[in-house]
């Protein structure tokens, strides 16, 4: 099992040094680290100094690679334990300042009730004697705000008057007193709802006993007591309505702390979706202060990398994934953030570091898959020049040396026929180096097309001139349907690639075979066509054909044994032209290759 350290966060002066402590344990077991903050209801009532211990805390987690969460509870043990049993954790880390019972009376620490709660964690205890083991949390005091106190009095009052008023009217149709009683618990259920202020509902249940009294015991309109049982009732409704508005007071309290609970999984799931979308760094970037502005209500602007920033009145926050930082979130103002705010803002930029991390990641492996395959397709390359290069080179040696050495014994015809090999030979490889150096163009994107209005007769023409020798033992028709067609193209190209046609044709057909090249115009689009009534083309190897160095299962008719750049080279550059190539079956036998490219028009200059 994977092992999960996890350490709570707390205003505690020790609270640093478990934090490093933790750290360290993670580091030497090389796996996941948890910082967690139970945020209590006293948490609003704690000290500016505790709070801004509590920040430090949580920047300093950061900092030594936690990922910082925050949950909500009034039972800290129980949120650390749910946590741990949701998250996988196998190890809590506490100080001793925790794991402190000053008497057998006092309550249960939080080692013991992490203990009974889920027995299977590792709980580690840190010792560290420089620090007080009897701190406690300052609490600091409500703030009072004397226009929120007003309001919620004279609310407390009027509801206090209105079951006093409803309480006579029971009284007179013959209620008994516990009747008027509940009136009166209602009314301090209702003034806790209403208000916000503690001070509200001690009034509301102070009051409701001192007016009962007043109206509705004997003797009545007085505060005297008569009956013997009256003071025991008076307490036990004093007690039920600060219990009640206790309880409900801490209801609304949980109620706040699920609604921002329920934000930030919103906000954070909010985050995620924008993410998956964003397919660039600046729109991660976008993403990051939309979401932060939308969180925090202030601007928020990014910065590549790491940025130092002279503002006194910003804060700055990484965008990091453990040591690499992709970027820099400077938030106006220089308010520190409040431990929910901060935990959420840590989530969002953890997210958005994921993002970019993802990206790289995604781009590196791309680049490394273009390598690899410009590795692959240069050892390629190398290996199939190396081993078809050596034919044609040493037949053009051969014939060169016995020429030289030997010409005047052989006959004329000899003499000829080892001229035509030579120049064969030469003219093949003059070909070959042609469609290498088009091709490594293509494939480094170097080529520039110079198109512009062409004749296709004078294209065409210009191709059957550097055709193969061979040609002359085919039967080759040309034919157009307009010998004034225009082609919008870079006709040194269209010729290069009607050349590998032709002569793929010649190569893979028997002499006396035809082949047939004809143009013609379709809508906007020039259409080249050659065929021939050769063997023809499996559908199997018509989906391989345009790829590079396919050559093919067909025997070639001469002894050289082609690259295949041929037709890849015929698709890449048709392709970059705008146009398409395809290959069909002839009838009743051979192939026909067509390429389409665009027409041209004549511009006329007046």
């Amino acid at each position: 099992m994977e092992e999960h350290i996890l350490v709570g966060l707390s205003s505690a002066p020790s609270n640093a040094r478990i934090i490093r402590t933790a750290a360290t344990m993670a580091a030497a077991f090389g796996c996941k680290f948890t910082a967690l903050f139970v945020r209590t209801p006293n948490y609003e009532a704690m000290s500016e100094e505790n709070k801004e211990r509590l920040r430090a805390n949580t920047e300093l987690a950061q900092t030594l690679g936690a990922t910082v969460e925050t949950v909500f509870g009034d039972d800290v043990s129980y949120q650390i334990a749910e946590y741990a049993r949701l998250s996988g954790v196998t190890k809590i880390v506490v100080g001793r300042s925790a794991a402190t019972r000053k008497h057998p009376w006092s309550k249960p620490t939080l080692t013991e009730k992490l203990t009974a709660i889920a027995p299977n964690l590792d709980i580690h205890i840190i010792p560290d004697a420089s620090v007080d083991g009897s701190y406690r949390p300052k609490r600091a005091a409500p703030k009072f705000d004397l226009k929120t106190a007003i309001r919620d009095w004279t609310l407390t009052i009027v509801i206090l008057a209105l079951a006093t008023i409803l309480s006579y009217g029971f009284s007179k149709v013959g209620f008994t007193e516990a009747n008027i009683i509940a009136v009166y618990l209602l009314a301090a259920l209702l003034t806790s709802m209403a208000t916000s202020t503690r001070s509200s509902y001690v009034l509301s249940a102070i009051g409701g006993v001192l007016v009962f009294n007043f109206f509705f015991t004997m003797p009545q309109f007085s505060l005297r007591v008569h009956e013997h049982g009256a003071p025991l009732t008076f307490l036990i409704m004093v007690v039920a309505a600060l219990l009640v508005g206790t309880l409900t007071d801490r209801l609304k309290s949980q109620v706040k702390q699920s609604t921002q609970a329920a934000y930030r999984t919103n906000l954070l799931f909010e985050t995620s979706q924008m993410l998956q979308k964003a397919t660039s760094d600046d729109k991660i970037f976008q993403t990051v202060r939309t979401q932060v502005a939308k969180l925090l209500g202030r601007h928020a602007s990014v910065l590549p990398g790491v940025t130092a920033s002279s503002r006194k009145d910003a804060l700055r926050y990484p965008i990091k994934v453990q040591d690499r930082i992709y970027g820099t979130v400077i938030i106006e103002g220089s308010e520190p953030l409040e431990a929910f705010e901060n935990s959420v803002l840590l989530s969002i930029l953890g997210e958005c570091a994921m993002a970019l991390e993802n990206s790289r990641n995604a781009v590196e492996k791309e680049e490394a898959k273009l390598q690899a395959e410009s590795e692959k397709l240069r050892a390629t390359l190398l290996r199939s020049i190396s081993h078809d290069l050596r034919t044609p080179l040493t037949a053009i040696s051969g014939n060169a040396s016995i020429l030289l050495s030997d010409s005047e014994h052989l006959d004329p015809d000899a003499r000829k026929q080892m001229y035509e090999d030579i120049y064969d030979d030469s003219a093949w490889l003059h070909n070959l180096v042609e469609n290498l150096l088009a091709i490594t163009k293509i494939e480094e994107g170097r080529m520039e097309l110079k198109t512009q209005p062409q004749l296709v007769e004078e294209i065409v023409s210009e191709a059957m001139q550097h055709i193969s020798r061979k040609r002359d033992e085919h039967i080759i028709t040309v034919t157009h349907e307009n010998d004034l067609l225009l082609a919008q193209c870079d006709a040194k190209l269209i010729v290069q690639t009607i050349i590998n046609l032709v002569d793929n044709a010649i190569k893979y057909t028997s002499a006396g075979s035809h082949i047939w090249i004809t143009t013609r115009q379709e809508y906007a689009r020039v259409v080249f066509t050659v065929a021939d009534d050769g063997p023809g083309i499996s559908d199997q190897e018509k989906k391989q054909i345009f790829q590079m160095f396919y050559t093919g299962a067909n025997t070639v008719a001469d002894s050289r044994r082609s690259l295949g750049l041929g037709l890849s080279l015929c698709r890449s550059i048709v392709t970059a032209h705008g146009g398409e190539i395809f290959v069909f079956d002839n009838q009743p036998v051979g192939t026909i290759f067509t390429f389409t490219i665009p027409a041209g028009e004549v511009e006329l200059h007046e």
